[in-house]
């Protein structure tokens, strides 16, 4: 997988070029993650221009929509698939949404994400992709859309493009027959430009006396989050294909058009 550079859609990534057994690889060009595109602006963004891109999925909830709107390119199906839904109602906003208000309060986020918390928060997020009803469902259209020819290219995002869009391309990499060591690379491999997009913030917190531990926490990825979604998987159906099967409602006629669309 590949970053393609753009100065107005941050942390974009191409699925195409991931490699997978056999010498293949992920044909590109078709499904690409990012975070929102609030910003994105195709005039002064020909290299997005050029993408072509025809459908749009949002992971985001609610609040986050109405605070950020999307920007979607001309001709462009717009999708909404609230993958935190579930989760908020029976539960404080996790801390994957509430970034912001979290880093700009030391005191605040030293009592609710100190010593150990803030991990232990976003590994129960990760597990919540995986056994709520609202995730299963904005998973479920993802598979179903970039198994489609007539989606055409396609791009599905959250906030920062990290978690909830993170674990969207866990699973098509996982069912594209990617390794563990291909799919915890490409999860991982975000972290440079998230930091970089709230290195200002991550500055403003630690030199108001809050914990670095506690920012990184909040705006990378790590293993134990991947490794908490990954687990639920196993606990609850034994594999990703029964995952997806039955958790997701996905049929294997489904997933054969998957791999026949985007392994080159």
């Amino acid at each position: 997988m590949t970053a393609t550079p753009s100065t107005t859609v941050a942390n974009l990534r191409d699925l195409g070029g991931t490699p997978l057994p056999g010498g293949r690889t992920v044909r590109p060009g078709l499904v690409l993650r990012s975070g929102q595109l609030d910003r994105l602006d195709l005039d002064a963004d020909p290299l997005v221009a050029a993408l072509g891109l025809r459908t749009v999925i949002d992971f985001r909830t609610d609040a986050e929509r109405a605070d950020h709107p999307d920007r979607i390119p001309a001709g462009a199906r717009l999708l909404i698939g609230d993958v935190l839904a579930d989760k908020l109602n029976t539960a404080r906003m996790p801390a994957a949404v509430q970034l912001k208000d979290l880093l700009s309060d030391p005191a605040v986020a030293e009592e609710h994400l100190g010593g150990g918390r803030a991990q232990a928060l976003f590994a129960d997020t990760y597990r919540s992709f995986v056994n709520t009803g609202s995730a299963q469902a904005a998973y479920r259209m993802l598979l179903t859309e970039a198994a489609d020819a007539d989606a055409g290219p396609l791009l599905f995002h959250c906030t920062a493009g990290k978690d909830r869009t993170g674990w969207g391309a866990t699973v098509i990499l996982a069912l594209l027959g990617a390794d563990d060591d291909t799919l915890m690379a490409e999860y991982l491999s975000v972290n440079p430009a998230v930091k970089q997009a709230f290195a200002p913030m991550i500055e403003g917190f630690t030199a108001a006396g809050g914990d670095p531990d506690i920012a990184l926490a909040l705006i990378g990825v790590f293993p134990s989050y991947l490794r908490a979604a990954l687990d639920e998987v196993e606990t609850r159906y034994g594999s990703m294909e029964k995952y997806v099967r039955e958790g997701l409602g996905v049929g294997d006629e489904t997933v054969e058009a998957l791999r026949a669309r985007l392994v080159a």
